[in-house]
């Protein structure tokens, strides 16, 4: 992390905010977000019921088939009307101030992409050539490739939402109020960890699912501080959650759209644990690697 001179890119985003940055108002436009969010998710879920059989609000649910995992992923967009409706509102702002001049998001997402590719291939060409026990065949690789362009669409749309939220709203509102990176920094990165604490799909390894999500929310928060849009954020996210959902992924939740399966699930403390601990240092080394590309 760095001091206040980095993140001036930020502080020209929030500029006109300061006036409107009470934390009445941050509240208010929260909760807004939150009835959005939760009523268009009911609505449709009402919706999904009514018109499929049971058995396909189950799989919805669990994301374990491409067809609901597709549809899960996309609904996260009833975030992103949500967040545009609360800080039209209340802060007079849309979703693109969050996101930053899309000029300069797109050129920033695509370098930070293109260079965790390469990091990925040197990476690739280190020992262990292995993950241990081979894999698991999931999709067939035609199906899978046939699904590709749609399942990446949802994955921007998923990975995009949680960093407009996060990222964005709370992170520019609270950098507005408060001087301290730290505020800004910490707390957007606490809750996105909170969201990850997942016991019961990780078992005993939930905190340290949770650690993971708190270390990379930091290095989000501090990316998209420097560079003054959510263009680096959104591409480490959405890159790696293509590894996560559509190369390899555990057996179970979320599992639909993957070409393969880990031979093991979330909850094997054993076998998981190594891996996030490996993963977290890859965060640290993709953190620098993206900070390397928006570099002026």
């Amino acid at each position: 992390m760095s001091g206040p001179s980095a993140y001036q890119p930020q502080e020209a985003r929030i500029a006109a905010l300061r006036g409107r940055a009470e934390l009445w108002r941050t509240g208010v436009t929260l909760a807004v977000i939150a009835v959005t969010t939760v009523g268009l998710s009911l609505a449709f879920s009402a919706v999904i019921k009514q018109l499929t059989p049971p058995q396909w609000s189950s799989d919805l649910a669990l994301g374990a088939t491409p067809g609901a995992l597709l549809v899960l992923l996309g609904s996260f967009g009833f975030s992103i009307i949500g967040v545009h409706l609360g800080v039209r509102l209340v802060q007079h702002r849309s979703v693109f101030d969050l996101i930053g001049p899309m000029g300069v998001f797109w050129r920033q997402f695509g370098r930070v992409l293109l260079y965790l590719l390469a990091l990925t291939f040197v990476l690739g060409m280190l020992p262990p050539y292995s993950v241990g026990e081979p894999l698991v065949p999931n999709l067939p690789i035609d199906r899978w490739l046939a699904l590709l362009p749609l399942s990446l669409a949802a994955l921007l749309i998923q990975t995009g939402a949680e960093e407009i939220l996060f990222r964005g709203f709370a992170q520019q509102s609270l950098a507005a109020r408060f001087r301290s990176k730290w505020v800004f920094l910490l707390i957007p990165s606490l809750l996105f960890a909170l969201g990850h604490y997942i016991p019961a799909q990780a078992g005993d390894n939930a905190l340290l699912v949770a650690v993971w999500a708190g270390v990379f929310g930091l290095v989000a928060a501090d990316l998209t501080a420097r560079s003054g849009t959510l263009g680096p954020a959104i591409a480490m996210h959405f890159f790696n959650n293509t590894t996560a959902v559509l190369i390899v992924s555990t057996p179970g939740e979320l599992s639909g759209l993957s070409l393969y399966l880990f031979p093991y699930e979330l909850t094997d403390t054993q076998a998981v644990r190594p891996w996030l601990i490996v993963d977290l240092a890859i965060i640290g080394v993709s953190w620098l690697v993206a900070r390397l590309a928006i570099r002026r």
